[in-house]
């Protein structure tokens, strides 16, 4: 919940509506020579109100939840207590009464919830009972005169606190939204650079077993220890992007450069030059233009995973297929990563653990269906493994 916290120049343009308003008191107060003192009693409890509803708070150690019980308290002692003529509340009442509803107004919206109900009934409660201040010091008054001023009173100040707290469910709805979205942003950014960090050290794993292996050249070994160097060094720069992505805000400043399918040959060739099997891509040209910036992410995703999980699942493979197409009525786009060997029996499932992360054939299925696509994975021949996503065109 938004609070009264703003700068010191803000604050001090609230002042000069105070003075004002003070200055206007002396006045007032002068020209009841003979009742002074209630005349200052009921100016000073007017501006109490408006000050409470003017100025910003917290000033010092006093919030605004104290200032407001405050001015309402002093309200309905003065009514109790009030010991001057009937004819000067008269002229005082609709400026205190009017400062009430604003402090109600900023009662209500910004407090927090603990003290906004309990402040808020207080003000309320002082701003309806004013009227009696006046109408039950009349000489010649009956039920109808409270009645009716508490009625009178009543209406606008349900009204206020109506249209306040309205206006205080937006704004905790927009916050709520605007929070929402930087979480999932934040999240999306974080999924697709553990995948990225995932895909690397797992080709620095096969490269480092490729090089415990009798019969190493030297050529050979200062090529693997570069493929190392390089492939760790990707790592290190998406961990940096990722951490970065997950500060305050820069997630939601969309710093971080949004991967797609012009990507994937660049993808497909490191895979086949870090100890894995000898990979080719096929790339429709038609259908690099289909897909939305972020139907693009998520299908270049589903070729991350789906070569990962071949480094992981299946070592035996000889060759991996990825092939783009577009659809023969040219709405759609699809993507399948096929290999030719490894036991179908230690492939992933795209059924989901509970409390699943959202990584994974899972999380990517969930991810094409918010696409309006769909993503398949299953045995292909007598020992390979595809998968198979499609997805909408813009």
């Amino acid at each position: 919940m938004r609070t009264d916290r703003q700068s010191r120049p803000a604050r001090r343009r609230r002042w000069p509506a105070v003075a004002t308003a003070l200055l206007l008191i002396a006045p007032v107060v002068l020209a009841h020579p003979g009742e002074r003192g209630a005349a200052l009693l009921l100016a000073l409890t007017a501006a109490l109100a408006a000050a409470v509803a003017l100025l910003l708070w917290p000033l010092g150690r006093v919030t605004l939840a104290a200032a407001a019980a405050g001015a309402a308290g002093v309200s309905l002692l003065v009514d109790l207590g009030y010991p001057g003529p009937y004819r000067l509340p008269a002229f005082w009442l609709p400026l205190e009464w009017l400062a009430l509803l604003g402090v109600l107004y900023r009662a209500v919206r910004r407090l927090p919830e603990r003290w906004a109900w309990p402040v808020g009934g207080v003000v309320s409660l002082a701003a309806v009972l004013l009227p009696l201040r006046f109408v039950l010091r009349m000489p010649q008054g009956g039920a109808a005169g409270p009645v009716g001023g508490v009625l009178f009173s009543l209406l606008p100040v349900l009204g206020v606190a109506g249209a306040s707290l309205y206006l205080r469910v937006l704004d905790v709805r927009r916050e709520r939204a605007v929070e929402r979205a930087r979480r999932e942003q934040r999240l999306d950014v974080a999924r697709g650079l553990h995948d990225s960090v995932a895909h690397e050290i797992t080709g620095i794993v096969l490269e480092a077993q490729a090089g415990q292996l009798p019969g190493q050249q030297a050529e050979e070994t200062a090529a693997l220890l570069r493929r190392l160097e390089e492939a760790g060094l990707r790592a290190l720069d998406s961990m940096d992007e990722m951490v970065g992505a997950l500060r305050e805000g820069r997630a939601a400043a969309g710093t971080t450069r949004r991967v797609g399918l012009a990507d994937l040959p660049e993808l497909v060739e490191r895979f086949g030059t870090t100890g894995g099997p000898r990979a080719t891509v096929e790339l429709a040209p038609e259908a690099v233009g289909l897909l939305a910036a972020e139907a693009g992410a998520t299908a270049y995703a589903v070729v991350l995973e789906a070569l990962t999980n071949v480094r992981r699942h299946a070592p035996q493979a000889t060759a991996v297929a990825v092939r783009v197409a577009a659809e023969p009525d040219g709405r759609a786009v699809r993507v399948t990563v096929g290999d030719t060997g490894g036991p179908a029996a230690r492939r992933p499932r795209l059924r989901r653990r509970p409390g699943a992360g959202g990584t994974g054939l899972a999380g990517l299925t969930a991810r094409a269906a918010a696409h309006g696509g769909s993503l398949t994975a299953g045995p292909s021949g007598p020992s390979g493994w595809e998968v198979c996503c499609t997805l909408p065109g813009r």
